[in-house]
């Protein structure tokens, strides 16, 4: 029998989701409905081996069990990753995951710390998050440049502060947020487009799928509460996304398998997102092993699309899957960078 693990998270250390957050997200509802059958990965028979320890996935990895809706997909598929110990092993799979999230992949010689605008050489002691801000990697002086941030609590000050001072086309998203800068509350974004050095509050949250019936999202129109970046990207005319902060509160591996599997990913140049271990997270189901097998997988999707690690902060906590450990933490804040999308030098 299927090990269904999208119920709500138990007693772990950390609080469970809000209320309002499964109030207004149909998607988060719709993984705590009984009976509903979580997406898990196929057998590892299913991934070819290539290239020295790269892989590819022979079938789809991940299938999409909800009749009511369909998964967008660009690029493919997400490609599930080999077993750490070439078998199902609870502490191999923990050790290669957790050894993955604290090891930076690129060094920056100078980067952004929380709430400031002028750049500093690392390191930087206690900082949750950095942005990597080596001159061919951030958007030029007279270029156009747009941040995103989701967020419920407001942990996200900082970054609105730091993007802000930059210069940015700000948008914050907050399905709770008793003050949209749109009457119509999210209904339509086109008048808050331009907005430089200013946030654009929006009463909406992040889906990781699309109906399948629904009409094309259309620049300025989004008519619901939860939409998927894609779709939100359009309706505010942006073709990139140059600063993005993400606290999605364990709905994160779906919207990011799905950045990875549509290619939405390749157009945000720096990422701040913070995820939790103390359960499995919506729609997400198998074994304990599968699950971090999943995370893995959809972090190692995450690198092949361009991004590579520059910074990682532990958070409060010894659980995960709910259980207890001693060599990690409940949750990481993660902070990435496109090295792909770099402007020329001069």
């Amino acid at each position: 029998m299927r090990d269904l693990r999208s119920r709500a998270p138990g007693t772990t250390g950390l609080p469970p989701p809000p209320p309002l957050l499964l109030l207004l997200i149909p998607s988060l509802l719709l993984a705590l409905l009984p009976g509903r059958a979580a997406a898990r990965p196929r057998s590892p028979e299913e991934v070819e081996e290539v290239n020295g320890g790269g892989t590819r996935d022979g079938a789809r990895a991940y299938e999409e069990e909800n009749e009511t809706h369909e998964r967008e997909v660009g690029p493919g598929a997400l490609k599930v990753q080999r077993w750490a110990a070439n078998e199902p092993s609870f502490s191999a799979e923990l050790r290669r995951f957790v050894a993955y999230i604290t090891r930076p992949q690129l060094n920056c010689s100078r980067v952004l710390p929380p709430g400031k605008a002028q750049p500093t050489h690392p390191p930087v002691a206690s900082a949750p998050w950095l942005l990597c801000a080596e001159d061919r990697l951030l958007p030029a002086a007279d270029t156009p440049c747009v941040a995103y941030s989701f967020s419920l609590d407001g942990g996200d000050a900082d970054f609105l502060k730091t993007v802000s001072r930059l210069g940015c086309e700000v948008h914050s998203f907050n399905p709770s947020t008793s003050s949209a800068s749109d009457d119509r509350l999210g209904n339509s974004l086109a008048s808050n487009r331009g907005n430089r050095g200013g946030v654009s509050q929006h009463k909406l949250w992040l889906e990781w799928r699309a109906p399948r019936r629904r009409k094309h999202k259309t620049r300025g129109n989004l008519g619901s509460v939860s939409q998927t970046l894609a779709d939100i990207m359009a309706a505010l005319g942006h073709h990139a996304v140059h600063f993005m902060y993400a606290d999605l509160l364990s709905a994160e591996w779906r919207v990011f398998q799905n950045w990875v599997e549509v290619g939405t990913v390749r157009s945000i140049h720096h990422l701040v997102a913070t995820v939790y271990l103390h359960w499995a997270g919506f729609e997400v189901g198998g074994t304990d092993e599968e699950v971090l097998r999943y995370w893995f997988s959809v972090l190692r999707g995450i690198e092949a699309s361009g991004l590579h690690l520059v910074h990682s902060s532990a958070g409060n906590g010894r659980s995960v899957l709910r259980r207890t450990v001693a060599d990690a933490r409940s949750s990481y804040t993660l902070s990435w960078v496109n090295a792909r999308v770099t402007r020329p030098r001069t």
